[in-house]
């Protein structure tokens, strides 16, 4: 059987999905995909991240973290509704796991930055972890107190319990391949790829566990 492209892949995924999803974060067989949820500002720029890793099967941008049911992008960017940019990553436990995740999603934000990332400000662009169950938030707890050691200094990065994930609209998924000009036109003046290799230096943009 001719396996699908990835971003095909990700558009028939997208159609399939409910308006809200309650997720589980470990397989339950072999074969199954498991779920992770990381907000890391601009849902875009962490979808190509994670794009780029070995043993993820698709990403979906959305929003997650908030308490309005159903949101819409203009009303998560004006603020209110309590929820940020996030991406769902489904990926295969047997070629990937959720500590590979963590190190990618560090090393593809700013941890000190509050309510932003980057050029974009508000808390719909705060960075979060939202682990599905116990294990994921003892990872994530576990990675984010690596990073504060390293560093020396507070962590902004919220870990929150996942409640609901929302996809966004359409023409959010795969923007980063669909709308490829402007997209390198927006990463490119908002600073991002330059910020992180200032934080992060030679690790900046990680794709894979070093």
């Amino acid at each position: 059987m001719r396996l699908l492209p990835r971003p095909i892949f990700r558009h028939l995924a997208l159609l399939a999905l409910p308006t809200a999803m309650a997720l589980s974060g470990t397989s339950q067989a072999d074969g199954e995909s498991a779920s992770a949820v990381f907000a890391g500002g601009c849902f875009w720029c962490m979808e190509e991240a994670y794009d780029k890793v070995e043993g993820v099967r698709a990403t979906i941008s959305g929003y997650s973290g908030g308490h309005t049911e159903d949101p819409t992008y203009n009303q998560v960017t004006a603020g209110g509704t309590g929820h940020a940019e996030v991406v769902k990553v489904d990926y295969d436990p047997d070629q990937v796991d959720y500590e590979t995740l963590l190190h990618v999603f560090w090393r593809n934000i700013d941890p000190f930055a509050v309510d932003r990332q980057f050029c974009d400000q508000g808390a719909s662009y705060r960075s979060a972890i939202f682990p599905m169950d116990a294990e994921q938030r003892a990872l994530a707890e576990a990675s984010r107190d690596a990073v504060a050691e390293r560093f020396d200094q507070p962590i902004a990065t919220e870990i929150n319990d996942f409640e609901a994930f929302y996809p966004a609209e359409a023409y959010h998924q795969d923007y980063y391949l669909e709308n490829p000009v402007r997209y390198r036109f927006y990463k490119s003046a908002c600073g991002r790829v330059e910020r992180l290799e200032e934080v992060w230096g030679e690790e900046a943009g990680a794709s894979a566990a070093s």
